[in-house]
């Protein structure tokens, strides 16, 4: 076991009082993590269609089952989740690797404000003292309710053996829902995650690439250096993808595609299952389509900072008052003057300091000046979308359907 790793493990990892059952091995090649709250019923599909990949991967791969709950949770999910680990420990597919972690009985309960963000870390956690650390052992992120196919463990492996990034994003569709509603629902909230990946493509933003729990892979080593997953119960994906871009760098797997379900949640409180049950249930958009005017601001702000590191940061900023008064505020309001004084201070290199500059004007940032960026009240998401899509070189395509299915094809996902 090296250094970092006995490190992370003695002030970083979340274990005691939890642990992995169901597997006595300590030389897995992969642990996939999977929390699971309520899950008896979604469980086996997820886990038959992991059946399906390759056996040679299989062998090599540990899955974990992170069973958890609040302790406040009410009888009918407690009992769903002791279902679950009786289920578990019947070993049910005897082909597989397939361990689970009790954080849901008595006494093993997560603290009062944690959820999904504690689960996934604390599977991960335990998975590293378990892992072929004479290899580059790999940690894959999954969620109860989410199918892959055939080729999801011999793409994720074979990227990681061919790329020198350690992190990457996995190609996404939800599947699709037998109620039309919410069908339209989770297709227009794709468009929006979609529509916004592409703008930050053509913006030249390092922080390109999307943040779905159930979607990305990295390194274990790429994982000790990141400093762990975060304990958040919402947005966990988002701020462990961004700390992973910029200690261990991130890419996109290309040949296999992983389905999330479309279906409604009120367990944390943003992301893919209340966007879709408020357009559904209440009539209410959660999210905002972020018009072209946003995605040119920003590429002009990174192409300013790009031609400018020798430049003083009152220089800098006379320049961005000029171009636009909503960024000259938020700089303001970030302190800019001194933290560029800070970054050309402790940067000597151009190299050096674009790179510091971009952990500072982090994904986060980005998406606090993009919320800034006010569409026209009159504009519908279709025609935001048809101009964003013009700006980015594909004019002419007006309607719904036909820019999901661009952006799908674009983004890496087969129609």
């Amino acid at each position: 076991m090296n250094k970092k790793l006995q490190k992370y493990l003695q002030n970083r990892a979340t274990i005691s009082p939890w642990q992995i059952a169901g597997t006595s091995r300590t030389d897995f090649a992969a642990a996939i993590v999977i929390p699971a709250l309520v899950e008896r019923e979604n469980l086996p599909a997820t886990i038959d269609r992991l059946c399906q990949n390759p056996s040679e991967y299989l062998a090599q791969t540990l899955v974990v089952i992170v069973v958890n709950n609040r302790a406040e949770i009410s009888a009918f999910q407690l009992d769903n989740n002791q279902k679950t680990i009786n289920w578990l420990q019947s070993n049910p597919y005897p082909q597989l690797n397939l361990a689970w972690v009790d954080a849901s009985s008595s006494g093993l309960e997560l603290p009062p404000k944690d959820g999904v963000g504690l689960a996934r870390k604390i599977g991960f956690d335990a998975s590293l003292q378990i892992l072929d650390w004479k290899i580059s052992p790999l940690l894959i992120s999954l969620d109860a309710d989410t199918l892959v196919d055939r080729f999801y463990l011999t793409t994720v492996f074979d990227h990681f053996a061919l790329h020198k990034n350690g992190a990457a994003v996995i190609p996404y569709r939800h599947q699709s829902s037998s109620n039309p509603e919410q069908e339209v629902a989770i297709r227009r909230y794709e468009l929006y995650l979609r529509s916004y990946l592409f703008g930050l493509q053509m913006a030249g933003s390092p922080y390109a690439y999307h943040s779905i729990g159930s979607a990305f892979a990295c390194s274990a080593s790429a994982y000790v250096r990141a400093g762990g997953m975060n304990r958040r119960c919402g947005g966990e994906d988002f701020y462990f993808l961004q700390q992973l871009a910029k200690t261990s760098g991130l890419e996109v797997v290309n040949g296999t595609v992983v389905h999330p379900s479309p279906r409604f949640s009120s367990r944390v409180p943003f992301g893919t299952g209340k966007a879709v049950q408020g357009q559904v249930e209440d009539n209410v958009s959660l999210f905002q389509f972020v018009p072209v005017a946003g995605f040119e601001l920003l590429k002009l702000w990174l192409d300013l900072i790009s031609c400018q590191l020798d430049h003083s940061a009152n220089q800098i900023i006379l320049r961005v008052q000029r171009i636009s008064p909503v960024l000259h505020e938020f700089l303001i309001e970030l302190n800019f003057v001194q933290v560029w004084e800070k970054l050309q201070k402790n940067h000597s290199s151009r190299k050096q300091r674009l790179a510091a500059f971009h952990d500072w004007f982090d994904a986060l940032r980005t998406r606090q000046l993009l919320t800034r960026i006010e569409s026209n009240s009159n504009s519908s998401a279709e025609q935001i979308v048809a101009e964003l899509l013009s700006w980015g070189r594909y004019p002419g395509t007006e309607k719904e359907i036909d820019q999901l299915e661009l952006l799908e094809r674009l983004q890496g996902v087969g129609c």
